[in-house]
């Protein structure tokens, strides 16, 4: 293991200084106080309550959980909050300044975090995220090599926060495994794409942008759309948005009980399925 958590290390200090950012731990509380507030600007929050305050990031990062801040030239740019869980790192939350996405700065928190998990033991980390938010599927299935493992539907129950305020809080869950060969390979900057030849369409996109059943699961392969840019769609149409979350969600539930698995997503944002 200490052969692992050395090129864990070095992988994530690597792409830190190759996006120039800094991930610290962060234990004193006018940094988590700058760190809840950004994560409240990030989701659009009335306040950190409704997310996560600094008190509780506080008692996190006294009890020994993960903690971190991401900086650019001193500011901070980034956040994560993560607690142990049965033999994992549950990781709750994380997010960059709007404006920043895509910058590099979210995957060089998730390798300062994989580094972090295997200094202590843990081979695992766990996290949910928003099946309809496509750069986030790509980001932690491919960016990352994680794996989705289970479809909740409304996770958290009804949200009050931003413009997710009104709708079922469905989740993708995510396994990441840190010593796979996807991992190891997307610590180096391979991202894990999946292959979406040959697979049967059940659930695409029609001509005004909104979700379009074609077929029920069968064959070997599936594909299963998810919106060009629910973000936007929230607040331009929040009723078509709400049909993509149900019609998302029927699709990937009836496949899932069917026996198909999650492979992968495409970059154009497209889930593969594949019967187990």
């Amino acid at each position: 293991m200490s052969t692992l958590v050395d090129e864990a290390r070095v992988a994530a200090n690597g792409a830190a200084d190759r996006l120039g950012v800094q991930v610290l731990e962060l234990s004193e509380v006018d940094d988590q106080r700058a760190a809840a507030e950004l994560l409240q600007r990030v989701w659009d929050a009335d306040s950190p309550d409704q997310l996560v305050n600094a008190g509780l990031m506080r008692a996190f990062s006294h009890s020994g959980n993960y903690v971190v801040g991401a900086y650019r030239g001193g500011q901070l740019l980034g956040a994560a909050v993560g607690f142990i869980g049965a033999d994992h790192l549950h990781s709750h939350i994380a997010g960059v300044e709007p404006g920043r996405q895509g910058s590099g700065v979210g995957y060089a928190m998730k390798l300062h975090q994989r580094a972090w998990a295997l200094d202590r033991g843990f081979t695992t980390v766990c996290w949910t995220y928003d099946p309809l938010v496509r750069r986030n599927a790509y980001f932690n299935l491919c960016k990352l090599g994680a794996r989705a493992t289970a479809y909740l539907p409304d996770f958290y129950g009804p949200m009050d926060v931003g413009t997710n305020a009104g709708g079922p809080s469905d989740r993708m869950y995510v396994r990441w495994d840190l010593t796979s060969p996807s991992a190891t390979a997307a610590a180096s900057g391979e991202c894990q794409e999946v292959d979406p030849a040959g697979g049967i369409v059940v659930l695409g996109r029609d001509e005004e942008g909104g979700p379009a059943p074609v077929a029920e699961a069968g064959g070997r392969r599936l594909l299963v759309a998810a919106p060009s840019d629910v973000e936007a769609l929230r607040g331009a149409d929040p009723s078509l948005a709400g049909r993509w979350r149900y019609a998302l969600r029927e699709a990937v539930t009836v496949a899932m009980e069917r026996g198909y698995s999650v492979a992968g997503v495409t970059r154009d944002g497209w889930y593969v399925l594949e019967d187990a």
